[in-house]
């Protein structure tokens, strides 16, 4: 029985949605290092920083601390998502 995209797995789109954000990141760092100074490279490379952390964990028999964990969401980042979205659609 075929199934329709809507019925993949939530671990299918969390997949797509971390590759996408990695090729972004990826694509963004390039852009970073080669694009000539100005007004384009300030446009596709400026990141909304969000960060949460860190956070303590104590469960008696173990203690650990996690954190901080940081996320940069750029353009560039985006459009890598949308790339991998669109690469998933039409290999699934």
């Amino acid at each position: 029985m075929a199934r329709g995209p809507s019925r993949h797995r939530p671990v299918f789109h969390l997949t797509v949605l971390a590759s996408g954000f990695v090729a972004g990141g990826v694509l963004t760092q390039v852009a970073r290092k080669f694009l000539p100074p100005g007004a384009v490279k300030e446009f596709l490379t400026t990141g909304l920083p969000a960060s949460i952390g860190p956070l303590s964990i104590d469960l008696l028999i173990l203690k650990f601390t996690v954190g901080p964990l940081a996320l940069d969401v750029s353009l560039l980042s985006l459009l890598g998502v949308l790339i991998a979205y669109l690469i998933a659609r039409s290999l699934f």
